[in-house]
């Protein structure tokens, strides 16, 4: 039963990375694509009926985590207090400049919120490509399965390590490609012209960062974490993650040539929904049974089984899980059919 539960929240996430990630990889260009109050207006009607929904899968996961795994979320929400509170108000700014954008009016406004936008969609990708180093890597967990790291310490792999060092940082300038390029797509997937044309013309420079990105990172976690290259090398199968999140790679590079990307913005979006997702699933493969690894001591790691709540409860929840996540499922699809295609701005759109 905690294998079901580890690979249910694991999806939540996945699929909260692939909504909110083109939320924020929009904040993180629209300075950069969009040259005109118009063309900004543009950006964020992209995502203006759907960035807060996505959201909702952030909090329910946290809120199944709870319910699956409180060993964890009582050890990860305390040790992790301090970036908590800083991805907290970085999802409040981000909130706010979106909100407040068209309700305060006056020539130094717009420009603040439009910054604020950009900002606070940068540092939380980066934050949780972080927070994710930080799961693979391992914390400093004690016999009692607490922990506590501060912000950074000397940067390095040890015994005595921060939220930030060179390998969490590593892992969060991959995830701001990433997201970048994710949001880059989606982009030019709902706009047309100029605006269409530099994210394109965006997110196929960065193809080449994310390319390199994810060489590196692969790399060093199977070095970082060994327990990565152990699931994979006793579990041949598990390599169809990796080769998912390579064939939506390589996708991506295809979709995006020439003169045909705009023609084929659709399937480069779902491209890079298919390399997030293989990049995702495969770090949750390779550290089952880990659901919180322990660099100080390996028998300290948290893991699904030592980390659950009773099997009754369990059993019981997805009842009840299975229940909400169709009706939050059929939600979402309802959002997202009804606003299908190219987004426009005029009277009726005043709101973006």
């Amino acid at each position: 039963m905690e294998t079901v539960w580890y690979c249910l929240i694991a999806g939540m996430i996945a699929i909260y990375v692939l909504l909110d990630g083109f939320d924020l990889g929009a904040g993180i260009i629209h300075l950069f694509v969009a040259r005109s109050d118009a063309e900004r207006r543009q950006v964020l009607a992209s995502i203006g009926p759907v960035w807060d929904g996505n959201e909702v899968w952030l909090l329910a996961a946290g809120g199944t985590l709870y319910f699956a795994f409180p060993a964890l979320y009582a050890s990860g929400f305390s040790g992790f207090y301090l970036p908590l509170m800083i991805v907290l108000w970085l999802l409040i700014l981000r909130g706010i400049s979106i909100e407040f954008r068209n309700h305060i009016e006056g020539p130094a406004w717009a420009p603040l919120w439009d910054v604020l936008f950009c900002f606070s969609s940068l540092l939380l990708a980066v934050f949780y490509g972080a927070a994710l180093g930080n799961v693979v890597r391992g914390v400093p967990l004690d016999a009692s399965g607490y922990f506590f790291e501060p912000l950074w310490t000397n940067f390095r792999l040890g015994p005595e390590t921060g939220i930030l060092d060179w390998y969490t940082i590593l892992i969060g300038l991959a995830a701001f490609l990433a997201l970048t390029q994710h949001g880059a797509l989606w982009v030019g997937l709902k706009t047309a012209g100029p605006v269409q044309e530099r994210s394109l013309r965006l997110a196929r420079g960065t193809w080449w960062g994310v390319a390199a990105s994810t060489v590196v990172i692969t790399w060093v976690t199977i070095h970082v974490q060994p327990q990565v290259y152990s699931n994979l090398s006793g579990h041949p199968w598990g390599y169809v993650f990796p080769a998912l999140a390579l064939a939506g790679l390589l996708a991506m590079r295809w979709f995006l040539r020439g003169q045909d990307a705009a023609q084929n913005d659709r399937k480069a979006f779902l491209a890079s929904c298919a390399y997030l997702l293989g990049m995702l699933t495969s770090v949750v493969f390779g550290l089952y049974p880990y659901v919180l690894p322990a660099s100080s001591n390996p028998a300290y790691g948290l893991t699904a089984q030592n980390a659950k709540a009773a099997d009754y409860g369990l059993r019981i929840g997805l009842v009840w899980w299975t229940i909400g996540m169709v009706l939050a499922g059929g939600y979402f699809v309802f959002l997202y059919r009804h606003f299908a295609g190219k987004v426009k701005v005029g009277a009726e759109h005043e709101g973006y």
